[in-house]
């Protein structure tokens, strides 16, 4: 495996002190022996070191088990993402939300 995907694998895991992400030039491969990998990470935020030791493996993703239909994960992943505001908006018609789904789908 090459070791700048493995870098950028790493790139998305968060400081476990301050939650910030790492930045891939902080980010030092050690060695690895066969799918076992071990890496240096600094975080420019907080200033810590990590070690980690990850177990990374090439070949074909995992088969998705879902009660979806090949349809609807098509439409479905094409799909628009939730964002942070679509729950905060969520959230808030919640927040005053009586329960009444007749009243909320009815046609007026």
């Amino acid at each position: 495996m090459d070791e700048n995907l493995v870098k950028k694998l790493m790139s998305r895991i968060k400081c476990g002190l301050c939650g910030k992400p790492y930045a891939m030039e902080n980010i030092q491969i050690l060695g690895h022996r066969d799918d076992l990998w071990f890496v240096g990470m600094f975080c420019t935020a907080c200033r810590s070191h990590g070690l980690v030791a990850a177990v990374i493996r090439e070949g074909q993703f995992p088969e998705v088990y879902s009660e979806l239909s090949d349809e609807e994960l098509k439409r479905f992943s094409q799909g628009e993402v939730v964002g942070a505001n679509d729950v905060l908006e969520m959230h808030d018609f919640l927040k005053g939300f009586d329960g009444d789904f007749s009243r909320l789908f009815s046609r007026r």
